[in-house]
């Protein structure tokens, strides 16, 4: 062992209460009142010039395909906007500086339910694709603005949705005050399990989360084997459904799709343990698929691997995703893994606590990707206004922000962030000024880029 390390596990960490007090003197610095300002900048950049950059490293045939979704509401333009928004909490140029793993897009429908390794159901947060180490307000700052544009979505009015931002805020601050107390076992150890879900809802709410977890556990790979594939010549094929779903021969680069899955697979097996290792080798590939994904990744190369282990009710199927840099890069220290695939991977594995068995990163002619089973026991809030009862809706953002301090707690100074939080409401407050001030300017954001799909500025494909 090195000696900077031993040092490290000999040194004294300073107390729970000495890290709490650490915390409370940071308000000096940056009061929480100050949380609840934004301001655009004099020199902010045109938002759909953000989102044609993003295009240029992605598919060009789905750029508009990702125009399309994102021009459904202006809740759908904020999941596909991260980028915009982080550049705006960047220019803010204030933070706390207490960093945690931070999603990087954390809203709403990045929640969800999935199975643990020991197949038990949890809740927690279920999109990584953006995880860099950033201001855990961030974060908060994103949920709670998704909150107000998703709650006006679903026809939550103006009290209901203050209503459902302090709901995640006081949730976030009151979990993050227990964790701060707790071992560091206790704290790793900790999710969000089926139970815990259930009694902290009222019985109209707990109803709509019992049908979400039924159709989670409905949601394996023989679900996907019968939705996704056809028998053909006596042989399995998946079921094309272009542009959403296509068969292709040949990468853009020229190699065969067999040849760029061998030179894939290769660094993928790598990256997985060998009881993994072994569990994979039992199966073979059946076919393979292009698939559109997601609001915000549509137009990153993803594709579906569709395996087959010792007869045809042994499917497995892995979802095989691209992973380009963060959107949280350009405003602090580059990743310190060379694969974006690995960045993703080893973020979730730090803070979502129980990670699939089969994820893992790989490369393919300089392009990364992770890879991970497709819908195995995962499920999540269907926001659609004809399903979601409105008055839930502050139970469910209170699960959120549940996950999201469990998350950061996990991955950063629980103690430290209880004690600039405090116990007051003060936060609350000012993140609710921020969620409706903010989502003001997503709004604008998406009047302009509906005038640059009218004026022909963008492509919009037509999506039946």
């Amino acid at each position: 062992m090195k000696q900077s390390l031993l040092n490290q596990f000999q040194s004294k960490r300073q107390s729970i209460d000495d890290r709490i007090a650490a915390g409370k003197e940071l308000r000096k610095k940056y009061p929480r009142i100050l949380h609840g300002e934004y301001k655009p900048s004099a020199d902010r950049a045109d938002p759909v010039s953000i989102l044609e950059e993003q295009g240029k490293s992605r598919l060009k045939e789905l750029v508009p395909v990702r125009y399309a979704r994102m021009l459904t509401s202006s809740f759908a333009f904020l999941r596909g906007g991260a980028a915009i928004m982080v550049a705006d909490l960047a220019a803010n140029g204030q933070n706390t500086g207490i960093n945690v793993q931070a999603c990087g897009d954390l809203h709403v429908a990045n929640f969800g339910v999935f199975a643990s390794a020991e197949r038990n159901l949890v809740f927690g947060i279920n999109d990584f694709d953006e995880t860099m180490p950033g201001p855990w307000e961030w974060d908060m700052k994103r949920l709670v603005t998704s909150i107000v544009a998703s709650g006006r979505f679903l026809g939550a009015d103006k009290d209901l949705c203050a209503e459902s931002v302090q709901a995640a805020v006081s949730s976030y601050r009151k979990r993050m005050k227990q964790f701060a107390f707790m071992g560091n076992m206790e704290l790793w150890y900790s999710t969000i399990n089926e139970n815990d879900i259930l009694n902290t809802l009222s019985p109209s709410a707990r109803k709509g989360a019992e049908k979400i977890m039924g159709k989670a556990r409905q949601r394996s790979h023989m679900q996907v084997l019968s939705k996704l594939t056809d028998i053909i010549d006596e042989k399995y094929r998946m079921r094309e459904n272009a542009p959403f779903i296509v068969r292709e021969t040949h990468t853009q680069k020229g190699r065969t799709i067999e040849e760029a899955l061998g030179l894939l697979l290769e660094s993928y097996f790598l990256s997985l343990a060998d009881d993994r290792k072994k569990l994979l080798q039992n199966y073979r590939i059946v076919d393979v698929a292009r698939k559109v994904v997601g609001v915000g990744s549509v137009g990153t190369r993803c594709w579906v691997m569709f395996l087959l282990g010792n007869h045809s009710d042994d499917p497995l199927f892995l979802q095989v995703k691209e992973a380009q840099p963060s959107v949280l890069e350009p405003y602090g220290p580059k990743s310190i893994y060379e694969n974006q695939g690995r960045r993703v991977v080893e973020g979730q594995r730090l803070i979502q606590g129980a990670p699939d068995i089969f994820l893992g990163w790989g490369e393919q002619d300089g392009t990364h990707f992770y890879l991970r089973q497709l819908r195995d026991w995962k499920g999540g809030l269907e926001f659609d206004p004809k399903v979601v009862k409105a008055k839930n809706y502050p139970q469910y953002c209170s699960l959120c922000g549940w996950a999201m301090a469990l998350a950061h707690a996990k991955s950063g100074d629980p103690a430290m962030i209880s004690g600039y939080m405090g116990n007051s409401d003060e936060l609350d407050k000012a993140m609710l000024k921020f969620a409706l001030a903010y989502a003001e300017q997503n709004e604008k954001d998406f009047k302009a880029l509906k005038a640059a799909a009218k004026s022909g500025r963008i492509k919009v494909a037509t999506i039946k």
